[in-house]
């Protein structure tokens, strides 16, 4: 099958995004057939200026629609798209020159029918970007979820960096109204399907997460509360370490109150952790700040996350409402409703 990527990217508010998102793919090296889908999500500040700026430059289609969310964004693109093979991007993203070259690559060396990518940092992003994407993406925070190697086996992209077929929008509907939380629930249906995906390692984006710690909290913390609800919805997709986060905060807490007691082991192993964690980051950045920078946003990601994981869990388990009920800002309406 001959490749004809469809590139969709719902953008709410972030004409700057585009520009530089659309600036790196005028720059690909790829030089097989795609196009690239702008889905306007209701936007107050349109992107169409810097749409217009590029169609001569790259084959654009232009998508302004009322607010309904990234997921059913992605879905409307899809469903006005060209191409046999979707890419998903965030509009915070940049691609390297070669990211469509690597991805052609890799689908006609083993075909799957979704893959995901990692992210990573630019060298020009702020220590707080680089502080935020190390914890999202370090072995020791998110045990390499996001992109790893090690975690390519039956693999669950992330809709910022995704690819799928035609042939599994048309058969799984695309992404349900749930956000965040899209992205694995699609996968997870897919899987039920019996469609394959794998991590392509070497189609990375930079993901610059325009984010200050507030926002990063929200945003863990919407992470936590819809894992409970895909476990629910997909039985036999729950592990274990979804659990870590909150019995690390807990277990913090239990140390600091130990030493009241002059019981310090548990405490000195919580201090181990994050010295490895400044190493490690320290290491990989050769910033400081971004190191001290990442020892702070490893304890809001996982007191976000653990304290959503842990309201979630009691609330959609017991108390015998839908999740939608219990939880409606986690819900959009689709277009069609």
């Amino acid at each position: 099958m001959e490749l004809f990527l469809s590139i969709v990217v719902p953008v709410f508010n972030r004409p700057g995004e585009i520009r530089e998102l659309l600036e790196s793919i005028h720059n690909q090296t790829y030089e097989g057939r795609f196009e690239v889908v702008i889905v306007e999500d209701g936007s107050t500040e349109p992107s169409a200026e810097v749409v217009n700026f590029y169609k001569d430059k790259i084959d654009i289609l232009y998508l302004p629609k009322r607010n309904t969310g990234p997921g059913d964004s992605r879905n409307y693109g899809m469903r006005e798209a060209n191409g046999n093979y979707f890419i998903l991007l965030d509009s915070d993203c940049m691609l390297p020159p070669s990211y469509l070259q690597r991805v052609a690559d890799a689908l006609n060396e083993d075909y799957v029918d979704g893959f995901g990518g990692p992210d990573t940092f630019h060298k020009n992003f702020s220590p707080l970007q680089k502080a935020i994407n190390y914890v999202m993406t370090s072995l020791f925070t998110t045990g390499g979820i996001r992109g790893h190697k090690a975690a390519a086996r039956q693999f669950q992209p992330r809709s910022f960096n995704m690819g799928l077929s035609r042939k599994v929008f048309e058969e799984t509907g695309g992404f349900g109204n749930i956000h965040p939380g899209e992205d694995p629930d699609l996968t997870l249906r897919m899987w039920e399907k019996g469609f394959r995906t794998r991590l392509i390692p070497e189609a990375h984006v930079f993901h610059k997460r325009r984010i200050d710690f507030g926002k990063f909290y929200k945003q863990m913390n919407k992470f936590g509360l819809v894992r409970p609800i895909l476990n629910k919805w997909h039985p036999g997709s729950a592990k274990v370490s979804y659990w870590f986060p909150s019995l690390f905060i807990l277990g913090l807490i239990a140390s600091l109150l130990l030493v009241t007691v002059e019981f310090y082991l548990p405490l000195a192993l919580y201090l181990l952790y994050f010295a490895t964690l400044f190493v490690d980051c320290l290491i990989q950045y050769k910033q400081p700040k971004v190191a001290l920078f990442a020892l702070w946003a490893v304890l809001v990601q996982f007191t976000a996350y653990g304290y959503g994981f842990l309201k979630s869990s009691i609330l959609v388990n017991f108390s015998g409402k839908e999740a939608q009920v219990v939880f409606p800002n986690l819900f959009f309406q689709k277009v069609d409703e």
